[in-house]
């Protein structure tokens, strides 16, 4: 039996992009839970030297779309960095986990 790269990746990334979008959740949970601005914990950086959240969230959800794009022998999709809350974050990252579905 032979693996491609492509089945080897796809359940790695939909895994990936999964669990994000579950952190994403727990999030909105405690911010609500303990009335803290969700705008505070997605623009922090866990050190000085990281991207903030959000950019982390973008880079992970393009880093997965573009990677079976060019596997699966497609034109990578270009979009534009424009979340700045957590539920367009976690948007992302829910949209961009059924990518790998739709380019096999």
């Amino acid at each position: 039996m032979t693996l491609s790269v492509s089945e080897a990746s796809v359940p790695a990334f939909r895994a990936g992009l999964g669990s994000m979008a579950a952190v994403l959740d727990r999030t909105l949970a405690q911010c609500a839970e303990r009335k803290i601005d969700p705008a505070v914990l997605i623009s922090d950086r866990l050190a000085p030297d990281m991207f903030p959240f959000t950019r982390q969230v973008q880079i992970a959800a393009d880093f997965a779309k573009n990677t079976v794009a060019q596997l699966a022998g497609r034109e990578v999709s270009r979009f534009k960095d424009v979340e700045t809350s957590a539920p367009e974050l976690h948007d992302r990252a829910s949209a961009y986990r059924k990518c790998p579905a739709r380019s096999r």
